[in-house]
């Protein structure tokens, strides 16, 4: 069997550069830019901090993952193979997304249980969708092993440096406005945490960066704390986040970009999705309230001053909306 052939070259590599933040900010399509951005009068007063709200859920995807993705593929040359990748069902959406517009072939992997809403949207985009594994990590090994005997190319998120970049782009547009006293960031493979507290280090650097991992789910935050990649069990509702391998790479790079690690259970993310629902009329996946989530949790703390969090997406099912929201 031969190796994986990973989709790097010299321009594309876990490096993460404030120069190219700035370049996919004028390239990614357009159709992921400028996402709303806002103060929530409502929830800023339900918590006793001022709310600002980026809201991922407004373009063709209901995801920031189409920012990395597109931008990924804008750096990428050799695209002759296609490319394979794993995902629980936003980022694959991206990457279809991306792939149809440029007419690259896809193949997605993707949990037995991942959810059905995402899965069909991502063949609807145009990706080839095959579930194996009984999680996001089984199903990563099994895209692994079809990128070896296909010869695609082979896509990690959190390990390739233009998805934190495109994803940072978000961190671009909430400080052209005003400044931040911090940002809550959901914390999966390390690429939106790594993207956005790059650019914060250098274009807001007294605004603190908070990565919110789901406490089923706590590889990335052990992993934080220790400086070395530790695996943990992975049982969250918040499939985005729910990591159970942590890449390396991303690991390693966090020690700069990012200033605390928080935890949030089930509930507390729930509780979070009725928040956004009442308050502000979003509907926003576990994933994607995990950092209102842990703004409720510690907003005695942050009394008065201004946050941001970043919601990330908002793919739901018919009964997740029923179930959760109501």
């Amino acid at each position: 069997m031969g190796s994986i052939k990973l989709a790097q070259s010299s321009s594309v590599d876990a490096s993460i550069s404030v120069d190219r933040i700035r370049e996919a900010a004028t390239v990614i399509d357009p159709v992921f830019l400028h996402m709303p951005q806002y103060e929530c009068e409502q929830l800023s007063e339900r918590l006793g901090v001022t709310m600002v709200l980026k809201v991922e859920s407004a373009n063709p995807i209901r995801s920031f993952k189409g920012r990395g993705a597109d931008y990924l593929l804008h750096r990428f040359a050799a695209k002759d193979h296609g490319f394979v990748c794993a995902s629980a069902g936003n980022f694959g959406q991206g990457m279809a997304y991306a792939c149809r517009k440029r007419g690259v072939p896809l193949t997605v992997f993707a949990a037995r249980g991942a959810n059905p809403l995402k899965i069909e949207r991502m063949r609807g985009l145009g990706a080839t969708v095959i579930l194996q594994g009984d999680d996001f990590d089984q199903a990563k090994d099994a895209a692994k092993q079809h990128a070896t005997q296909s010869g695609q190319n082979y896509i990690e998120d959190g390990r390739l440096g233009p998805i934190a970049e495109g994803a940072a782009t978000m961190a671009v547009e909430l400080t052209e406005r005003e400044e931040l006293d911090a940002m809550f960031i959901p914390l999966g493979n390390g690429s939106l945490v790594n993207g956005i507290g790059t650019w914060l280090k250098h274009a807001s650097p007294k605004t603190r960066v908070i990565g919110v991992c789901a406490e089923g789910a706590p590889s990335m935050a052990l992993s934080w704390q220790a400086h070395k990649p530790i695996d943990a069990p992975s049982n969250s509702i918040a499939d985005g986040i729910a990591v159970r391998v942590p890449i390396p790479d991303a690991v390693r790079i966090m020690s700069g970009t990012v200033d605390e690690v928080m935890l949030v259970s089930d509930d507390e993310m729930r509780n979070a999705m009725r928040y956004l629902f009442l308050d502000a009329g979003l509907v926003i996946e576990p994933a994607g309230a995990a950092g209102v989530a842990a703004i409720a949790k510690v907003a005695s703390d942050w009394s008065g001053r201004r946050i941001a969090a970043i919601l990330t997406g908002g793919n739901l099912t018919e009964a997740q909306v029923r179930d959760w929201l109501y």
